[in-house]
């Protein structure tokens, strides 16, 4: 299933930055209650160690609110400047009691995970009889956390976001929109020539986003390895992407006999073609063979070589094998390829 977005290529001013501090630091919050998914942030978690353990234990009473979701009124709207974290909070204290219980609840009433560290049960509580006071208590946490820890870190981060705002510009005015999505938000799966976009969700969702929508793109460092979408009106349009310099990090140069398979195994016409249709979406032997206009063996053969050089892995249902698309092991070549041609020449 995915949330697929349709905006034409030219559509570019339909596409908007922001930079939040609010969201940045909520989605550091999520590095601190999920760390293993965050490797990257490993200092980060270590450092919060230090924060005072009544705040720590606020941390980890609130984290139902941003485990695996957050809010979408905690996305920043298309505006021109970039706002301070007062200006944000006093913005969320305007809302609606019904959007506050909503913004906060509503994914538990979907089936989330309930809240199951100290406190969280009482706090869901007062998210869903007290909203305006549970958001009081939430902005209280998030200025403490911002005054112990976090606006150190905003004064770090953000001239680098800011910098990514600036270089995409540029970006999108050399090589487009796609070239821009293609080269900055990776989890994305593209299709120019129709006009769209989309990311594999556990959700079915079509946005249109038209002549009076806006797509708000916000960089992010700690969102990493994630893009976080936000697709549910009445909150902008938005994905959270992470910023390539971490991406980059991310990717530890190959060892040269792997950097050799890998090369190996793309060139070809046909191996480039299935991953383009695996990208899309895991796919049997029996489903790509016809689409590559190939017999069931010659299709088998093609993705064993794809396997061995890591690009796909394999895993059986049932009958049938399906084979998917390994991104960190293609985007590895980022690095790894330049990394090792250069440092053939020290």
């Amino acid at each position: 299933m995915t949330i697929r977005f349709h905006l034409p290529a030219e559509g570019a001013e339909r596409v908007a930055f922001a930079c939040s501090p609010l969201l940045e630091l909520v989605l550091s919050l999520h590095v601190l209650v999920e760390p293993k998914h965050h490797p990257l942030q490993q200092p980060w978690v270590r450092r919060m160690r230090a924060l005072p353990a009544p705040l720590r234990r606020e941390i980890g009473a609130f984290a139902f609110a941003y485990r695996s979701y957050f809010p979408g009124f905690l996305i920043p709207g298309p505006a021109g400047a970039n706002p301070t974290l007062d200006e944000e909070l006093a913005r969320l204290g305007r809302l609606p009691e019904h959007v506050i219980r909503a913004g906060f609840t509503q994914h538990l009433d979907a089936g989330a995970q309930p809240p199951s560290e100290p406190g969280g049960r009482a706090l869901e509580r007062t998210a869903r009889h007290e909203p305006r006071q549970f958001l009081e208590r939430f902005a209280d946490m998030v200025r403490e956390y911002w005054r112990q820890a976090f606006e150190d870190e905003w004064e770090r981060l953000e001239p680098q976001l800011s910098g990514i705002v600036s270089q995409a510009g540029q970006v999108i005015a050399g090589a487009g929109l796609y070239g821009f999505l293609a080269k900055f938000v990776g989890e994305v799966r593209l299709d120019h020539r129709a006009g769209a976009f989309w990311l594999n969700r556990d959700h079915q969702h079509v946005v249109d986003i038209g002549a009076d929508s806006m797509l708000v793109l916000v960089p992010s460092v700690y969102v990493w390895p994630h893009v976080r979408v936000n697709c549910d009106a009445p909150w902008p349009l938005a994905l959270a992407f992470p910023v390539q310099s971490l991406t980059r990090e991310a990717q530890p140069p190959l060892p040269p006999g792997d950097l050799l398979a890998i090369l190996k195994a793309l060139a070809s016409d046909t191996r480039l073609h299935a991953l383009q249709i695996i990208a899309d979406r895991p796919r049997t032997t029996q489903e790509l063979a016809p689409l590559l206009n190939l017999t069931e063996a010659a299709a088998s053969a093609h993705l064993r070589t794809l396997a061995r050089a890591g690009l796909l892995h394999a895993r059986r249902d049932g009958y049938y094998v399906l084979y998917r698309l390994d991104p960190d092991r293609l985007h590895a070549l980022t690095g790894s390829l330049p990394g090792y041609i250069y440092r053939s020449h020290l």
